[in-house]
């Protein structure tokens, strides 16, 4: 009953990790997918017309205070 129990632990042991396998692989294919769509955003703005940023724009709300009218 033992050996039994054993073989089957061995068994359901393999099985997990060769699904973890799989979905280590699966990760790595997609990350590998959306490392590639980063790079390659650069060139489709440009081609779509869009211009990088030149000046940064920041907004200071040091001692802002809401309006009596708006919601919180």
């Amino acid at each position: 009953m033992l050996r039994t129990q054993m073989v089957q632990n061995s068994f359901e042991s393999n099985t997990v990790q060769k699904n973890i396998n799989m979905l280590t692989q699966d990760v790595q294919d997609d990350q590998a997918k959306l490392d590639e769509l980063i790079s390659s955003l650069p060139d489709k703005a440009q081609k779509m017309g869009m211009v990088p940023q030149q000046d940064s724009v920041t907004i200071d709300l040091n001692g802002y205070k809401p309006s009596k009218g708006s919601a919180q």
